[in-house]
């Protein structure tokens, strides 16, 4: 079952993040990274709300889990705003590439942190997508020092972390909600998630860029769909997170690099080489090749 909603969880996440690129033209870097929590926190509040209704057991929540949970939303906001910076140094696709070095991260992670392992061949699978993300930020040239500073590498690189271990805390924080289904517990940690970004990000909204909240309520009807998208692929990860290895979730979730590329070139109109094609296609089969033997 978390097959098909990990690749639900891609499809909404590729376009959220195209549309929040679209979004530069209107806010800041971090009012449109802000937007994603300003419009999804309601709905995912609604969708507690409707589930409880309609009599879904409300989960027991133990005390680990607010700080858990408080944590992973400040990650995401930060790897969001990252992401963001990325696109804004190279280009949509480019820029996401760079950030699924989470792959990598997210299995270190879920081994330190949730004592959660891949096999050996997972690894090396892993290691293939690593090879593709070096050739990205080599482009084609011998790899250099300078070639890893490249800004839109760092931000991706960073963001790919920080995405990391998001996921990871996701799955931290639904293990400490008892006592309910587990499609419960995870739109549970998706609304606290998203109530405790909008204090953390418009409280620096409102202290450094007070005129970014006025332009995302202004502008609503570009900000409800990334708000909407995102809590959709949000519900979808979060959910897939509660039904499996937060490692195994995120390396097939590589998968939305297809739509990413589908979504550069025709909604986008963006254009790249064929090593820069060639090179993610690397990264893909790393991911195929962890499904298979990780």
């Amino acid at each position: 079952m978390w097959i098909p909603i990990t690749l639900c969880a891609a499809a909404f996440q590729t376009s959220r993040t195209a549309m929040q690129h679209r979004l530069r033209s209107l806010l800041s870097i971090s009012g449109a990274g802000f937007v994603r929590y300003l419009y999804g926190a309601p709905l995912s509040l609604a969708a507690v709300g409707i589930a409880f209704a309609t009599g879904v057991r409300f989960p027991r929540i133990r005390a680990p889990f607010w700080p858990i949970i408080a944590a992973s939303g400040l990650a995401q906001i930060v790897a969001t705003i990252l992401l963001i910076r990325a696109f804004d140094e190279r280009d949509y696709a480019i820029g996401t590439v760079y950030s699924k070095t989470e792959v990598v991260q997210v299995a270190v992670f879920s081994l330190v942190f949730l004592g959660e392992s891949l096999r050996p061949l997972g690894w090396l699978a892993v290691a293939v997508s690593m090879i593709g993300i070096v050739l990205l930020v080599s482009k084609g040239k011998r790899l250099s020092v300078v070639a890893l500073r490249e800004p839109a590498g760092l931000f991706g690189l960073c963001a790919g972390g920080l995405f990391g271990l998001a996921a990871v805390g996701i799955r931290a924080a639904s293990k400490q909600l008892l006592d309910s289904p587990s499609v419960m517990r995870a739109i549970v940690s998706l609304a606290m998630m998203n109530t405790i970004q909008i204090v953390i990000h418009g409280g620096y909204l409102l202290r450094r860029e007070r005129e970014q909240i006025g332009l995302a309520l202004g502008h609503w009807r570009s900000s409800s769909v990334v708000g909407l998208l995102s809590v959709c692929g949000s519900a979808c990860w979060a959910i897939a997170f509660t039904l499996q290895n937060a490692a195994r979730v995120r390396t097939f979730g590589q998968i939305e690099l297809l739509f990413t590329f589908l979504v550069a070139r025709f909604w986008l109109h963006e254009r790249h080489s064929r090593f820069e094609v060639g090179a993610s296609g690397l990264v893909l089969f790393g991911v195929l090749g962890m499904m298979l033997a990780g």
